[in-house]
């Protein structure tokens, strides 16, 4: 125990003369003097960065949001009448023309009474006549020429009615497009609250959207909007024409709906889109990168180039892309705006330029 006691005495002398030899001796305090003064030196040294040449561009101004692809017409297609299917005349998928039988629904009756009211027709038409001529020799009262009359026009208007409900008794394809899915088998009852099938016509398609009501006064029929889906590598292009007069009170948005071609059916009803909208086009500011302008409490501040020295500028700014942000005042074409290095720049900082970028 002891020895143990003795050996731990000896190791704490030991830490304690190289302590003191290090910090407090003579040669110590030279040795920490000369590392002050170097870094010292290398404190006060020039700070390498690169630079840029501010210059005016034209820039424009754009916003992506998020929209849907809507088909130009869609219907779900139902009968007006009951009755059983005596007919299907579509194929699932398949595109088929304005006026096209789709469905025919049995209708015999019908028919069969529209014959018989067409003999009457014809019959009251050769009384008509007949009348018509002994009025004219006054061998008849107009009465009786008016009842032979009324009777024929009461004839004529029971056939129109009864061509009416044969007319609903055939399902027609009310616009040119792709017919989907059918909910109908042959010799089935249909009626009035079945689906027969959906009607798409997606060729052009419609891009329904919303933008932010600040915006409104930017947007008029006729504006350009590119766009993209998920399904697709290809951008698409559409033209705004119709724009929502009220703005959603829930989202302050305006609902906006453009137009565009489908030739290759690639725009499917009920896609994402992503949607890039120009605003308009501003022909002279500065954009900056975005990582040289440097938020403050009240302000921003960049920091430029000066007789080789950085000099701090305090900046308003306004647009911003994914890179870069507009500076509205306190730049100036030619300025020299520094773009690295800002983490050790302060104000009057000696500066080395590595590289100017115009």
């Amino acid at each position: 125990m002891r020895t143990r006691y003795i050996i731990y005495i000896a190791l704490a002398l030991l830490i304690g003369f190289l302590i003191y030899n290090k910090f407090f001796s003579t040669k110590g305090k030279e040795a920490m003097a000369q590392n002050a003064s170097k870094s010292t030196k290398r404190q006060n040294g020039p700070v390498a960065v690169n630079v840029m040449i501010v210059k005016d561009t034209a820039v424009d101004n754009t916003i992506d949001v998020t929209g849907t692809i809507d088909a130009n017409e869609k219907v779900n297609l139902i009968s007006e009448t009951a009755g059983n299917i005596t007919g299907i005349f579509f194929n699932e998928g398949s595109y088929v023309k304005k006026g096209q039988l789709l469905v025919k629904v049995y209708n015999q009756d019908i028919v069969a009474s529209l014959k018989q009211n067409d003999y009457q027709v014809a019959l009251a038409k050769q009384n008509e006549y007949r009348n018509g001529i002994l009025l004219q020799k006054e061998a008849i009262s107009q009465q009786e020429y008016d009842t032979s009359l009324t009777s024929l026009n009461t004839l004529k208007a029971q056939s129109d009615v009864l061509k009416a409900q044969i007319a609903k008794t055939e399902i027609r394809a009310p616009f040119s497009g792709t017919i989907g899915l059918r909910n109908i088998s042959p010799g089935g009852y249909l009626s009035p609250s079945t689906s027969i099938a959906t009607l798409v016509n997606i060729d052009p398609a419609k891009v329904t959207f919303s933008v932010p009501e600040r915006y409104q006064q930017l947007i008029k029929p006729g504006t350009k909007v590119n766009f993209t889906i998920e399904s697709a590598r290809n951008k698409f292009s559409a033209e705004v024409y119709a724009i929502e007069p009220a703005i959603d009170l829930s989202s302050r948005t305006i609902t906006v709906r453009a137009r565009s071609a489908n030739p290759g059916n690639l725009l499917k009803a009920g896609a994402f889109a992503k949607i890039n909208l120009t605003l308009d086009q501003i022909p002279k500011t500065i954009m900056v990168p975005t990582q040289c302008v440097i938020p403050d409490l009240k302000d921003s501040k960049v920091f430029v180039y000066h007789n080789g020295t950085a000099l701090s500028k305090t900046v308003k700014t306004d647009l911003r892309t994914d890179t870069k942000i507009e500076i509205i005042s306190g730049l100036k074409a030619g300025d020299s705006l520094i773009v690295s290095g800002l983490i050790q720049i302060r104000n009057k900082v000696p500066l080395k330029i590595l590289k100017v970028i115009k």
